[in-house]
């Protein structure tokens, strides 16, 4: 048997037990036959590849089994971490990894960073001097990998394939049928999705022309807050509840859970449904990153809703507007005006790495105040993104503590928010949430409780305005969308 030969065979049985060790793993230590077919199909391609830039098998097998153990790692550190397994729609970040790299490393042991950095390094060495020059082999792994692809392009026109994870359910799929088989079948899925028929546009809020002249039928101000990281302490880790947030429950017009799907990440998720308004089982394969889709579905969003009647649009960020794309999309979806990190000090050393939540909210009381017509203003805040290492705040040990002191910082600009705009004495609604648990690892782990807390206020309404008071109503994030719009026309 020629080197060749066995150095591909050796990679075969090498991706089946290295796909083996992804979780959640099948019973009996088996994937599916499709889901393993489709797996041996692509590590053929990957394999051919390889061989085409190195010239030498045994180079591309390592090459190719190194690349299915990175996935490997990635996915189960990731699922220890977040809950949940790599997905397809993971790929898209590897742009903000390569700018905000420690949003995403803290998900690996130290011992695995330091891997990744001395793989990386050696890389390109190794290529170098594997490299053979004769141009057979190079040929050859170009063929391998052609003929590989048009059949995994066969393969997966099958119907036995075709009919393959049909609903989504990452879990339960990547045990059944394995990580690279789940990638790819939910990739597919995802671009076969269509976009939704668009709504009809919007009428301008306001009296028809002749009544006599009066109020206008909605607040004038409408300010949604999505709080990073922001939960109840008491339910997230028996700690003194926030008073910002006790205030605020007692004077919401309605307030409750909000059952959101992410845990210690996706803060799009969360936006995308209070934004868009459409639930996870509408969205099908891009409930996983919905930003990626979101420009097809503008009609929905609340930005093009309000401005339809009316309301001037601003979205607010004090970080890097280029995060999920935010600075393409916002605009596309009817936001007037993004406000981005460049308008924002930075924080001060020893407080935090990014910008404070308080100081976030005091921009939206003067946007407030700047206003002179009705004004829809969406924030995102930043203050208490991980990760929470002991350097982040001095005389702090890092971890749930800095998460804590953060958490008050944002209870803190809550309250503030409040009376400040009780003391204008604008009709306003104020919306505040937050997007997700935090993630701290030895203290906040992933689990089946994942809500944050939500309040809607209502406030400068005259007596009898607000209606039925302080009602609580748990949601989902869409419907929290719809609920913004509800009391928005409420009279």
């Amino acid at each position: 048997m020629t080197i060749p030969v066995l150095s591909y065979l050796l990679l075969l049985v090498a991706a089946l037990a290295l796909d083996a060790t992804v979780r959640p793993r099948a019973r009996r230590l088996r994937r599916s036959g499709r889901g393993s077919a489709v797996l041996l199909v692509v590590m053929t391609i990957v394999f051919g590849l390889g061989l085409a830039v190195t010239g030498t098998a045994p180079a591309a097998a390592l090459l190719a089994a190194a690349l299915l153990a990175a996935l490997a790692i990635a996915s189960n550190a990731k699922r220890a971490v977040l809950g949940e397994p790599l997905l397809f729609s993971d790929l898209a970040l590897i742009g903000a990894m390569v700018r905000h790299p420690g949003f995403y490393l803290t998900a690996l042991s130290p011992a695995q960073r330091a891997l990744g950095v001395l793989g990386a390094l050696a890389l390109p060495a190794a290529l170098a001097w594997l490299f053979v020059p004769r141009v057979a082999p190079h040929l050859a792994g170009a063929a391998i990998a052609a003929v590989a692809l048009a059949l995994l392009g066969g393969l997966l026109r099958r119907p036995s394939l075709a009919a393959l994870a049909r609903v989504p359910d990452a879990e339960a799929d990547l045990a059944r049928h394995g990580l690279v088989a789940t990638l790819l079948l939910y990739w597919r899925r995802w671009r076969a999705q269509p976009d939704p028929p668009p709504l009809p546009p919007e009428r301008k809020a306001g009296p028809d022309p002749g009544p006599a002249p009066g109020p206008a039928p909605g607040p004038e101000l409408v300010i949604v807050v999505q709080c990073e990281s922001f939960a109840d302490p008491v339910v997230l880790a028996g700690a003194a509840p926030l008073p910002g947030l006790s205030r605020a429950r007692a004077a919401a017009w309605r307030w409750g859970e909000l059952h959101v799907s992410g845990f210690g990440a996706y803060t799009m998720r969360t936006e995308y449904g209070v934004l868009f308004g459409r639930d996870e089982a509408a969205l099908g394969f891009r409930r996983y990153d919905p930003f990626l889709t979101a420009n097809g579905e503008a009609s929905y969003a609340l930005s093009a809703r309000l401005r339809g009647r009316g309301y001037r649009t601003l979205f607010v960020h004090p970080h890097d507007l280029r995060f999920y794309g935010r600075d393409r999309l916002m605009p596309a979806v009817g936001f007037e005006r993004l406000v981005g990190e460049e308008a924002f000090a930075a924080a001060a050393p020893g407080t935090g790495r990014y910008v404070e939540d308080r100081t976030l909210g005091a921009a939206l009381g003067a946007l407030a105040d700047a206003a002179t017509a009705p004004t829809f203003v969406y924030a995102v805040t930043m203050e208490n993104h991980g990760p929470w290492g002991k350097e982040r705040i001095a005389g702090s040990p890092g971890g749930l503590d800095a998460y804590l002191r953060h958490l008050r910082g944002s209870d803190a600009m809550l309250g503030e928010l409040i009376d400040h705009l009780e003391r204008a004495g604008r009709r306003a609604l104020l919306v505040f949430f937050g997007d997700h648990r935090p993630s701290i690892p030895g203290a906040i782990a992933p689990g089946p409780e994942r809500h944050t807390p939500y309040v809607i206020l209502r406030l400068g309404d005259r007596p009898g305005e607000a209606g039925e008071a302080g009602r609580r109503v748990d949601l989902t994030p869409a419907e929290l969308h719809h609920a913004i719009l509800a009391a928005v026309a409420a009279p």
